[in-house]
């Protein structure tokens, strides 16, 4: 077994059960993933797309071979998702960053991309009326279409599955948008995704869904409270240059 093998199939044995290393860092890279959304800053996308490569091997547990050896295709199909959407999350931020950094002109712009910024990369607002119905209508015919496709190929799980993977794309792309329900749609999904990933065996990855469904709530009250906040204050400067 070459050394690159070896560091793949690596495993630590948690009461009983085999578990791989490689999902529980995937999983810590998520987390830290998580953290860095919730304070919106830039370094948040690239640290998850290093989870989702290691975590796409974890969830082909069949064709990679792994202790609980069930392919859950969407579990593994949204890392690669997550990959395109946090890309396309990672350049909005970025680029919105880059804007801040012009306008204030009080942080120098050769700072990392993994060094905290002076200004947020994105304002939380919530979606409108019409982006909320296109995200329900998403959610529904989305799930539907997935769980026919996972059942033809063979997933375990395909609903619960089908509605994990959805719920993600809906969840990330919500997020690079700045829209506030993106937390409340990941409270979907982890209701959904820690009894399927308990049954699998995923443990690690069940914990961590149980961790992120009160980190989500934590952070969705963070970013209304960060929106409310900006509401107000723009209300002061409108009433402000009213007076005046």
């Amino acid at each position: 077994m070459n050394p690159f093998s070896h560091l793949l199939d690596a495993t630590v044995v948690i009461a009983g059960y085999p578990i791989l290393w490689r999902e529980i860092i995937g999983n810590l890279f998520g987390l830290a993933s998580a953290v860095g959304g919730m304070k919106r800053v830039v370094w948040a996308w690239p640290v998850g797309i290093v989870g989702n490569i290691l975590l796409f091997t974890v969830f082909l547990g069949g064709v990679f071979d792994t202790p609980q050896n069930l392919d859950l295709y969407g579990q593994a199909g949204r890392q690669v998702m997550f990959l395109i959407v946090s890309a396309y999350g990672w350049y909005q931020w970025r680029a919105a960053r880059l804007r801040g950094i012009r306008e204030c002109q009080d942080t120098d712009p050769s700072r990392s991309i993994v060094s905290e910024p002076t200004e947020a990369a994105v304002e939380p607002h919530w979606a409108t009326a019409r982006q909320r119905l296109t995200m329900v209508g998403v959610a529904v015919v989305g799930t539907i279409v997935c769980a026919w496709l996972f059942s033809a190929l063979g997933s375990w799980g395909p609903w619960s599955d089908a509605w994990i993977f959805v719920g993600s794309m809906l969840a990330t792309y919500g997020m690079a948008k700045g829209w506030t329900e993106f937390w409340l749609i990941w409270i979907g999904v982890d209701l959904v995704g820690i009894p399927l990933l308990l049954a699998a065996g995923y443990y690690p990855s069940a914990v961590l869904y149980i961790v992120y469904a009160g980190f989500v709530i934590w952070g969705f009250v963070v970013w209304a409270r960060l929106q409310q906040n900006t509401s107000l204050e723009q209300v002061d400067r409108q009433t402000h240059s009213i007076t005046v």
